[in-house]
């Protein structure tokens, strides 16, 4: 139990006001499960009186630690079923004690953002490390990360953190080989190394919530509870700012308990997408309520920037403290956003090391799907926020030379808008090189449809033709000299007067040019195929650099996401499609890594058919309405 202590949903846990600490990163004793103790899992079941049984896939078949025969506890019920002999190792495991898992994670010294940083950028050096072993031999596992010493050796100069987390900012990240509990047992002789690898990936999964919640609490106990900034801000203003943050935190903290059991049950982790399953359905749309107001957040906060001084002098002093390690307000703020789509690729990297048609990938699969209706509400949530108002300030520009449209819409959205040259007179005099053929036309191209204008006096726009999305065509024309570069041709087959036209228009850049022509007509071949194509092999980038997306066909990128080529522009850009979400878009070369080995680029390409095999007529959905 927890000693008399009751959690405290309705606000966090401030170490100022609140005594004593309780659980995990508050601290609070358990009573450490008495031995003789059962796992019960798919592929692990053993009880730590003798071996019920055990699978080959998680245990090595042969070990040094099998000795002479081991006496049992008469009482035992399962001692007449119990091997002669079985590895001395097993008799020392045993239920992580609450101590030390309490002290292990109050150590923990990163910050969420820290974390998160530290661990893509390991995720990078390790593909990196995997691309440039293009003579491995036959049969070698690709799969596998580098040791410490291998990636030191191979990125001279470069920090190389381990996977999970740190006990203090200096230190190296913290394994579950590496707890003292687990190098005593012994259990690191017996357990297959991918067994040991799917260990690493659930304990990353629970240490990097407990990282997660000390920063929530630092959001909230620093800056949301601090009087000098409640006196300046008006209640809608601080409403706006931390939305349902305790709520966000109430759920991070029941989350972290139920993990915390599951780890103190034993050193050897059971599942935790179970857990993850269970939280996911019953509390997480905490999370989709947090991330659509982050639009209103954002600007909030850049309001009170502006018009307080008092406001930004004190966010200037809070963000100075140590405890935020120069961290700013902002990072703390989308903290929410960034841990559920953060955990979902948890998931996915534990469920690319289950074994495969067990329980656990069931599990795992369940958790995956849940997280994925999660993350795409978030998303729809914020994109719903913006696109209202967009659409609002569209509808107020437009004056119909024509029949006027209804822009707003419930259902509509704006996929591009910019201007275009059009060249004037018909068709057979585009052999003419003069500037003069080409005068300015302004598209905006929604979803579902197109509009063209000419912009007129400020920001207003004569609208002088319409068309369905779907009853547009586009026709790249060949080389036809410099005046001619980036010209494509297109078709309306059935404009706002019910007729086919074509217009022949003129970009600024070859990118722009393809950008226009992708999604005018989506259906469209790019030249690379696609990720639903089911193609072992396709050019592959993984991101180097974070990027967020400045127009609507742009693609937002995170540290170490890999992405297909399905498109490549001369002047630096490339059209992709993320593997673990299958959202394209558009965005700067410069911005990711070409992957050159071929066994990586199919083994990242299985792992995702993997990861979304039970869903495959939605993903295929998805793939052609995300063509845009």
């Amino acid at each position: 139990g927890d000693g008399g202590a009751r959690p405290r949903w309705g606000r966090p846990f401030c170490p100022s006001q609140d005594a004593p600490r309780r659980s995990l990163l508050l601290s609070g004793a358990r009573t450490p499960v008495a031995a003789p103790f059962l796992v019960k899992a798919p592929e692990v079941q053993f009880a730590f009186c003798g071996i019920v049984s055990f699978s080959s896939s998680v245990y090595k078949s042969e070990s040094p630690s099998m000795a002479g025969p081991t006496s049992f506890p008469e009482e035992t019920p399962e001692q007449t079923d119990c091997p002669a002999a079985f590895p001395e190792a097993l008799q020392m495991i045993h239920p992580m004690t609450a101590d030390s898992w309490k002290n292990f994670i109050e150590e923990i010294g990163l910050l969420y953002q820290e974390y998160r940083d530290k661990s893509t950028r390991h995720e990078i050096e390790t593909r990196r490390l995997q691309d440039s072993q293009t003579d491995t031999e036959e049969g070698s596992t690709t799969e596998e990360s580098p040791t410490e010493t291998e990636t030191a050796n191979v990125l001279e100069n470069k920090t190389v953190p381990q996977i999970n987390l740190l006990r203090n900012s200096t230190s190296r990240f913290n394994l579950w080989q590496d707890l003292p509990e687990i190098r005593s047992s012994g259990v690191l002789n017996i357990l297959q190394p991918d067994e040991i690898k799917l260990q690493e990936a659930m304990f990353e999964l629970v240490t990097s919530e407990a990282s997660y919640y000390k920063s929530l609490n630092l959001l909230i106990c620093h800056f949301m509870e601090n009087d000098r900034l409640k006196k300046i801000l008006h209640p809608s203003e601080a409403h706006i700012l931390f939305s349902n943050v305790l709520d966000v935190i109430a759920v991070s903290e029941r989350f972290l308990l139920d993990l915390e059991k599951r780890v103190e049950e034993n050193i050897v982790i059971s599942d935790v997408c179970d857990i993850v399953h269970q939280h996911t359905v019953s509390y997480f749309s905490v999370y989709v309520t947090y991330v659509s107001n982050q639009t209103y957040q954002e600007r909030t906060y850049k309001q009170l920037l502006q018009d307080k001084p008092g406001f930004r002098e004190v966010i200037l002093q809070l963000e100075l403290d140590p405890k935020c390690k120069g961290l700013p307000f902002s990072s703390f703020l989308i903290l929410p956003f960034q841990r559920i789509t953060r955990l979902k690729l948890l998931v996915q990297n534990i469920l690319k090391k289950v074994e495969e048609k067990s329980e656990r990938e069931i599990t795992a699969l369940e958790a995956h799907k849940e997280l994925e209706i999660i993350v795409k509400a978030c998303n729809e949530g914020v994109r719903k926020m913006s696109r209202t108002e967009q659409m609002i300030s569209i509808q107020k520009k437009l004056e119909f030379k024509i029949k006027s449209v209804p822009i707003i819409s419930h259902s509509r959205w704006l996929l591009k808008q910019g201007e275009l040259q059009q060249m004037n007179g018909p068709k057979t005099s585009r052999t003419l090189r003069t500037k003069k053929l080409f005068r300015e036309i302004y598209l905006f191209l929604f979803n579902d449809l197109l509009v063209l204008c000419r912009q007129t006096n400020g920001d207003k726009y004569q609208v002088f033709d319409s068309a369905p999305r779907g009853l547009l065509r586009v026709e790249e024309l060949e080389d036809q000299g410099q005046s001619l570069a980036n010209v494509f041709i297109l078709r309306l087959l059935e404009n706002a007067d019910d007729r086919e036209v074509s217009y022949m228009l003129k970009a600024l850049s070859q990118s722009e040019m393809k950008r226009w022509m992708i999604l005018l007509a989506p259906n469209r071949r790019t030249k690379f195929v696609s990720f639903t194509s089911r193609l072992m092999d396709c050019p592959q980038v993984q991101c180097v650099h974070p990027y967020v997306a400045q127009q609507p066909d742009e693609l937002s990128l995170e540290l170490a996401d890999v992405l297909n080529i399905l498109e490549k522009t001369d002047d630096g850009w490339i059209f992709g499609e993320r593997l673990h979400d299958q959202e394209r878009g558009w965005f700067p070369s410069s911005m990711g890594e070409e992957i050159m080995n071929p066994k990586i680029r199919s083994q990242n390409l299985k792992e995702c058919f993997r990861v979304h095999k039970t869903d495959d007529s939605q993903r295929r959905k998805m793939g052609s309405r995300n063509r845009q």
